[in-house]
């Protein structure tokens, strides 16, 4: 099957190091792709250990739809050719997989009794209509991926009950106003690579929400959006065309741990924005045009991870990273790239990064493959 596929001060004397810029592993990053294997897994750990387990085709259950293999309660129909949902899908189904096929349009019957199901995969289709009443049987969905389709806009009526909607990828213009305002239970949306201007985000598109992750990378912004959810701990904005931060852009978002702005066009961050983010545990500004480190990083008490490379940053201050007080950072930084760019990295003072867990965490240099 086809998938669609997450202390100690640093010595005087340290040597820093030119190689690539550091990269932080260890979380699912939704932007990539996934494997239905990977739903399973979260299904039988959310369930704790429920009759869910691996398809096997030799256990096909009477019922199960021509071509799909059917296991328990997971009805996998991926690469199939399909052109329409296929009827006859059992009702006890928890994970109905339909990616990769040639799929055009979501019916107003085409998921009628399924109201046990978790999680429903179209990714990799053509779908551009879905019914307005599609989803209202699905009482119980958490998990929609929409992924690699045509959609014009976001669907209608989606089921109260959702957790994560990915739907990376298609044709949406507009989220209109009070779109998500039933979802209140709703964690993760992926709304990337979708042609999204500033102004096709109406005031009120995501009232209700309260979402800790969102992702509106590879789209058509030029500035930081107003009115996201308040209390978001992950906020992905890479590969727009933004140019700046202003004082007050981050000012309704303290919570977040997590801040995606590389691959833009920022040249400016006005003075005083990130102290509006004090929570910050990771900022990604690599490949944008910054011509030096952002004011305020010694005051960012948690921040662990900048990635500043490919920027054209040519000076780097003593105190530009590190606080001059004792104590007043609580977490020492374990990454800070700098790579690609014009520094004279033999002219930075070591005591810069006094406040680096380890030598290794610092990245200068310009890498050559």
């Amino acid at each position: 099957m086809q998938s669609v596929t997450v202390i100690t001060l640093l010595l005087c004397s340290a040597h820093l190091s030119a190689g690539l810029p550091f990269e932080q592993r260890g979380f699912w990053d939704f932007g990539k792709e996934f494997d239905v294997q990977d739903l399973l897994m979260m299904m039988r750990d959310e369930e704790d250990g429920s009759a869910i387990g691996p398809v096997d085709p030799q256990e096909i259950p009477a019922g199960c739809p021509f071509g799909c293999q059917c296991s328990l309660r997971v009805v996998q129909c991926s690469d199939q050719n399909l052109y329409a949902v296929p009827q006859d899908i059992p009702t006890d189904t928890r994970l109905l997989d339909l990616q990769g096929n040639k799929i055009t349009e979501i019916r107003e019957n085409d998921f009628k009794g399924l109201y046990n199901l978790y999680a429903l995969v179209l990714v990799n289709n053509r779908i551009s209509r879905v019914h307005p009443r599609a989803f209202l049987p699905l009482g119980r969905l958490q998990k929609l991926y929409f992924s690699h389709n045509q959609l014009p806009s976001v669907p209608k009526n989606l089921p109260a009950s959702l957790v994560e909607l990915r739907i990376h990828d298609n044709l949406i213009k507009r989220v209109a106003a009070g779109t998500f305002s039933a979802l209140g239970t709703m964690n993760c949306i992926e709304l990337g690579r979708n042609p999204l201007r500033n102004s096709g985000l109406e005031p009120g598109a995501f009232t209700g929400l309260k979402l800790n992750f969102l992702r509106i990378s590879e789209a058509k912004l030029t500035g930081i959006p107003k009115d996201l959810p308040e209390n978001l701990r992950e906020l992905h904005l890479d590969q727009n065309q933004i140019q700046a931060i202003e004082l007050v852009d981050l000012s309704q978002y303290r919570d977040l741990y997590r801040l995606g702005l590389g691959h833009n066009h920022i040249r400016h961050i006005e003075h005083g924005s990130l102290a509006y983010v004090p929570n910050l545990r990771e900022i990604h500004l690599d490949n944008n045009r910054l011509n030096k480190v952002p004011a305020g990083l010694p005051h960012m008490k948690y921040l662990q991870v900048v990635y500043l490379h490919s920027n054209n940053i040519s000076e780097v201050g003593v105190n530009d990273f590190c606080p001059t007080g004792f104590g007043m950072k609580k977490t020492f930084y374990n990454g800070i790239s700098l790579f690609d760019n014009p520094i004279n990295y033999w002219e930075v003072q070591p005591a810069t990064f006094r406040c680096v867990s380890d030598r290794n965490a610092i990245h200068f240099g310009n890498h050559k493959k």
